[in-house]
């Protein structure tokens, strides 16, 4: 269980990762072109930080437990 849940974190962190302020440079060149001068926080949405700002990720629903 507690591996599976690893796992599951690691995931998330990795999807967040793809949405942080600092794009590779060749994605600026693919979107842009060569001769255009742009930072690559234009292409991404979030700034993500390990200590400054910390990932906005809800937790998954879960079944009751009382229910059964």
């Amino acid at each position: 269980m507690y591996e599976k849940r690893r796992q599951q974190r690691k995931i998330k962190l990795s999807k967040a990762g793809r949405r942080t302020k600092w794009a590779p440079v060749w994605a600026v060149l693919k979107k842009f072109g060569q001769g255009k001068r742009v930072h690559p926080s234009t292409l991404t949405n979030s700034r993500r930080h390990w200590r400054r700002t910390k990932l906005k990720i809800k937790p998954r629903k879960q079944g009751k437990q009382h229910l059964g």
